[in-house]
Order: structure tokens, then sequence, then C-alpha cells
């Protein structure tokens, strides 16, 4: 009964359809959302777009213009089946440094403090980090298979060759991004995690047999050469696309997957609640 007298009516709504934090649902759709704002950072980050697209598609024809007829004749091979899977290799590892080095000063300015107190499940921030390294991976990818094309770049094992070749270097970008976020989370406030990282990064881009084969380098630097995790994932890429041995380097990826990422998984969980709570 209302004060004039009247009968009130009695409406009923449906409850909201919110799934629990902690939810399988809620993870889901969390990291999707959430995968999407990181997605429209890369895209609006215009110096971070350049680096991890147009610098690397540049690197590539350069490398064929200057180095490509000297490797050529010195390997007997064409160095466009080494320097594209390398270069690939190499664009997603940059990009992942420059996503690691946005969440060591998002922890900085307090926003992952923010989006912790948030109703959102605790895993999905990290979450939609690496899913949103993937997306830029796989663009990254097939942007520098097309530039590869035009220098020569050719795939003769029919198409589940090119998408276990583009498979590699998301499974390869996917584990040094997990390796990276995780370092991030961990490091303090304002570190200097681009000259670490691009230092080991510069040291691994020179020393894989995607600028020369293995057995050119002096002989106590060939084991490390051979098993350092680009040098398998550049021996897998080039067999996907001119033929070749599989098993024994594709073995090797998936072992450095394996290994880096649950290395690198517990920390960067335990780190990234830290940096939010902190």
């Amino acid at each position: 009964m209302t004060t004039d007298g009247t009968v009130a009516r009695n409406y009923i709504f449906p409850p909201a359809d919110h799934p629990a934090e902690s939810s399988l649902r809620a993870w889901l759709h969390h990291s999707r959302v959430l995968a999407g704002r990181q997605i429209l950072v890369f895209v609006r980050d215009v110096p971070t777009l350049l680096q991890t697209l147009i610098v690397p598609a540049l690197a590539m024809v350069m490398f064929k213009v200057v180095l490509g007829d000297t490797i050529g004749a010195a390997t007997g091979q064409d160095s466009v089946y080494g320097t594209v899977p390398l270069v690939i290799l190499v664009g997603a590892m940059f990009g992942s440094i420059a996503s690691a080095t946005r969440l060591n000063l998002e922890r900085q300015s307090g926003l992952l403090g923010r989006i912790y107190v948030l109703p959102i499940n605790r895993g999905a921030d990290l979450t939609s980090r690496i899913l949103s390294e993937l997306f830029r991976i796989f663009i990254t990818t097939i942007l520098l298979l097309a530039v590869g094309t035009l220098i020569g770049f050719r795939f003769t094992q029919g198409i589940w060759a090119v998408l276990g070749l583009v498979a590699v270097a998301m499974a390869y970008g996917a584990t040094f991004a997990v390796c990276t976020l995780a370092l991030a989370v961990n490091a303090a406030p304002g570190a200097p995690l681009v000259p670490y990282l691009g230092l080991l990064s510069s040291l691994m881009m020179f020393f894989n047999s995607g600028f020369s084969p293995v057995d050119m380098y002096p002989g106590w630097l060939q084991p490390i050469v051979a098993n350092q995790p680009m040098t398998p994932a550049i021996e897998v890429m080039r067999s996907f696309a001119v033929g070749g041995p599989v098993a024994a380097n594709l073995t090797k990826v998936c072992l450095w997957v394996v290994v880096l990422t649950g290395l690198s998984i517990y920390p960067a969980l335990r780190g990234y609640r830290k940096a939010a709570t902190a």
C-alpha cells in the first residue's frame, strides 16, 4: 500500500547474470575484454607500433640488400630463408620487451592496483596481456611473411607448412612474452628493462643459424648456438618453407617452450599479485 492508498505493483526483475570472479566463465570473459584494451593500447602507441611492425620489415629488406649475396655465397643457400624467420622472431621479442616495459610503468602509476580492486578475475589481466601478445605476434608474422615474399621467400611444402611456421613463431613469441612479463612484475618500478632485455635479445639475434650455419661458428661456440632457443625455431621455420628435417628441432622448440613457460608462470602470477597490492 502506497501513501495515497493505492496498491503498489510488485515488479520482479531477473537476477543479474554476473559469474563469480573466480569462475572459469569470468576468467574467459574478463580476459577477452581486457585483451581488447591491450590491443587498443598497442594500436594507439605509434612508436611501439612502428618498432614492432615497420622496423622489422625494413630490417628484413636491408639484410637482403646488404648481406644477401655475401651470405648466399658463403653458405651456398639463399639467405632469405634464414633472415625471414630470424626477423619474425626478433620482431616478436622486441615487441614483448615494449609490452613488459609498459606493464612495469603501469605498476609504477598505480593502474595495476586499480584494476586489482575491481570485481575482475585475479588472473584475467595477466592472461589478457598474453592473448594480446599472441594477436600482435600473429599480425607481425603475417606482415613479415608478406614482405618476405617480395624479396624471394617462398613456401614449397603446402598450406600445413605455412600454418606450422606461424604456429612456431607464435609459440616462441608467447614464451618470450611470458618470461618478460614475469620479469616486469618482479622488477622494481621504473627498472631499466629495455637495456638488459635488449642486450639479451641482441646476443640471441646474432648468435644463431639465421645468418650463417652453425658449423661456421667457432667450435667452442657451436653447441651454444645450436641449442639456444632461436636456432631450432629458425631451422624448423626454414624446413616448413623449403623442406627438410623437422622432428629434432621441433622437439627442441617444444622443450624450450615448456621449460621456460613452466619456470615463468608462477613468478608471473606471484609477482603480479605483489605488484598490484603493493
